[in-house]
């Protein structure tokens, strides 16, 4: 019997404009595949890379040229060979794992050679705006444990909000997220103020593929690489650079690359994150399962969103909450809808 694909389009509107720098999101769009084989059924979903021009209709596209080899059994080595990290081998490999998973009985945790997954700490995201309302916003997280703060790029503006949120958030962890808005001439003009609000992490001061600029300059905080290191290959490139590597499956192309970029990132001696571009409950399943592997996890991403899929993840206390019904051998997908 042929695999059976469906691809669906979903606009993801968020509750409320998110800025980081550079760019301001309304919606976060995305594309979902559902491969159904008899009674099982695997799904994935997907936004793609919007640094890299990586869009839902794009990725559908690519996945309908991909149609024939898809209904014959497409697998997932197979699929890393045949299209590139990103979007559309993100969608369909996750539709593959959680596919395998109900075919094989048995959760995608155990097919990936993992133990019971547990409850993560995650960051949750306070977007930029102005300092004060910046503090307002990471203190309206209740339950929250740690912070990732986005900067636009400004050492001035950047520093006042730093120190904003730290002073109203004394406790906490504390990350911020440059998103490329620094260079080696400006970035030292930021750093004091990181060091002084105790900021436990930077990721992505520079802008892609002018890593070179980072040289010199001290790691304090850890330097993480975001847009720097896409996958398995960019990893063993660019790694020397950075102290952490946050691994994004949309990024990568899948739960499989991924795993493998947290196990090669390990051997390297590097820390490990785990991100993801907004996206639902559906989305964030699959990342869960790698955040088994992580040192950081940023997951919060249904939380931005109008509405989010049922069952979903569950956030108490700081942590992230993956049940077993909202994907995998045991998923609710009758009621899992957007």
């Amino acid at each position: 019997m042929p695999v059976e694909l469906q691809l669906h389009l979903e606009p993801l509107p968020l509750a409320e404009p998110f800025r980081i720098a550079g760019r301001v999101f309304e919606a976060m769009p995305a594309l979902v595949v559902t491969l159904r084989d008899g009674p099982h059924v695997g799904r994935g979903e997907a936004a793609g890379v919007y640094y890299n021009d990586d869009a839902p209709d794009g990725m559908r596209a690519t996945l309908e040229a991909l149609r024939p080899r898809i209904a014959a059994g497409l697998d997932r080595a197979t699929l890393r060979k045949v299209l590139p990290a990103g979007g559309a081998r993100n969608a369909l490999d996750c539709a593959l794992w959680e596919l395998e998973s109900r075919r094989a009985g048995v959760p995608v945790w155990e097919l990936a050679g993992l133990g019971p997954p547990r409850p993560l700490l995650t960051t949750f995201t306070v977007g930029a705006d102005a300092p004060e309302a910046m503090a307002d916003r990471a203190a309206a997280y209740a339950g929250a444990r740690a912070l990732k703060l986005k900067l636009t790029g400004e050492a001035s503006l950047d520093a006042a909000r730093v120190r904003a949120v730290r002073a109203r958030c004394p406790a906490l962890w504390i990350g911020v997220d440059a998103n490329q808005g620094y260079g080696g001439d400006t970035l030292p003009a930021l750093m004091p103020a990181l060091v002084e609000s105790r900021v436990a992490l930077l990721e992505q001061p520079c802008v892609r593929g002018r890593e070179h600029e980072l040289d010199g300059i001290v790691h304090v905080p850890p330097f993480a690489a975001d847009e720097s290191i896409l996958d398995l290959t960019e990893l063993e490139a660019r790694h020397h650079r950075f102290d952490v590597i946050n691994i994004k499956l949309d990024k990568c192309g899948g739960l499989t690359e991924g795993l493998m970029m947290a196990r090669r990132a390990r051997a390297l001696g590097k820390q490990v994150m785990v991100g993801n571009m907004c996206g639902t409950s559906l989305a964030a399943a699959p990342a869960f399962v790698l955040g088994q592997l992580c040192d950081i996890v940023d997951l919060d991403g249904p939380v931005f969103l109008r509405r989010d899929r049922s069952p979903g993840v569950v956030y108490e206390d700081g942590l992230i909450h993956c049940p077993d019904t909202v994907w995998g051998v045991h998923a609710d997908i009758a009621d899992a809808a957007a």
